[in-house]
């Protein structure tokens, strides 16, 4: 990993102590700061960076206008940064298509270490040398229309997602037909706090209704079910279970835990989706789905913005179809019926 930064924050305080953090960083270096998005427009024409990480709130030229100004006119991934002030902005910049965020410290020299550890991992994903390109199932895939498979007595849905989750699910979600017959449970990789907000901008793309998950919720036909950050979900009799167990794969929650109670619960009854993430987080919840006789679906690779989780359970032989984003929405609109 070599990555060249242009570092966007409207305050000189926080862009000398983050640049000093980020230039500890193994393989990270700044190439430029900006004080402002049109600041920030200037240096993208002479610093030539790898990635923008920009703060979402800024005076001015805000956050959200500059990352569309720099989609408009370069090739370059959009990192966002976020306090807890602005976490309905940082849901609606990865909806206009900023690659992934990261939570902004209230205290940044005391939580140096995690800071430094967050910007280190979330980098990594854009290293597309870490990520598998040319996966190949270890089983050959039938390929198949929605059509001509049987969902009569599918009784649920799951989903799993990470980096470029949020945008692919708005998707997903927006494209559902008005009535939704079954529950629906999503695990997507999201800090504590931003969960809600994701959920509330969910819920005004649907006619179902899309909930941040509590613990002992019952289950209800026609809602869905976000994962709060900070905890696992699983489902126990008929019931949402939520919990602060150990992290699988670095992060809670996991889509592993849901894929594996679900499949508990619902046996054959279960259709699985592992979306765009880096990881492999899933494929072990896909393994379960499986066993228990249900069906599994992948977003594929050219839609993806991370190949890695779907990959991985493509590569395990754990996917029954994988298809792209806009096939995906067929397919679940199919099983919804």
């Amino acid at each position: 990993m070599n990555k060249k930064i242009l570092l966007v924050d409207d305050s000189p305080f926080m862009r000398k102590i983050m640049s000093d953090l980020i230039s500890e960083i193994d393989g990270l270096s700044i190439s430029s700061t900006a004080r402002n998005g049109r600041d920030a427009l200037k240096q993208l024409a002479g610093s030539q960076p790898d990635v923008v990480l920009m703060d979402v709130q800024m005076p001015g030229l805000n956050g959200l206008d500059t990352l569309a100004m720099i989609r408009e006119a370069y090739q370059l991934p959009v990192m966002m940064m976020s306090a807890d002030s602005s976490k309905d902005l940082t849901i609606e910049a990865l909806e206009r298509g900023a690659i992934d965020f990261i939570e902004k410290p209230k205290d940044l020299r005391r939580y140096a270490d995690d800071f430094k550890a967050v910007v280190a991992e979330k980098m990594r994903v854009l290293d597309r040398t870490t990520v598998p390109s040319q996966i190949k199932p270890l089983v050959s895939m039938k390929k198949e229309s929605a059509e001509t498979v049987d969902f009569q007595q599918t009784e649920a849905i799951v989903i799993g997602a990470s980096t470029g989750g949020p945008k692919a699910l708005l998707t997903l979600i927006r494209n559902l037909p008005a009535k939704v017959t079954l529950p629906i449970f999503i695990v997507q990789h999201m800090p504590a706090g931003f969960t809600a907000s994701f959920a509330e901008r969910l819920n005004k793309e649907t006619s179902a209704t899309v909930v941040e998950a509590t613990d002992g919720m019952p289950i209800q036909s026609g809602t869905i079910y976000i994962a709060p950050g900070d905890h696992h979900m699983e489902i126990h009799q008929n019931k949402i279970c939520l919990h602060e167990g150990a992290k699988i794969h670095g992060v809670r929650p996991a889509v592993d835990l849901l894929f594996q109670s679900a499949a508990t619960c619902y046996g054959a009854h279960l259709v699985g989706l592992i979306l765009t993430g880096m990881g492999h987080d899933g494929t072990k919840g896909c393994s379960s789905i499986k066993k228990h006789g249900g069906f599994i679906l992948a977003q594929d690779e050219e839609t993806s913005v991370v190949y890695g989780m779907p990959g991985n359970a493509v590569k395990q032989g754990m996917v029954d179809q994988s298809v792209s984003l806009t096939k995906l929405s067929e397919w679940i609109n199919w099983i919804i019926g």
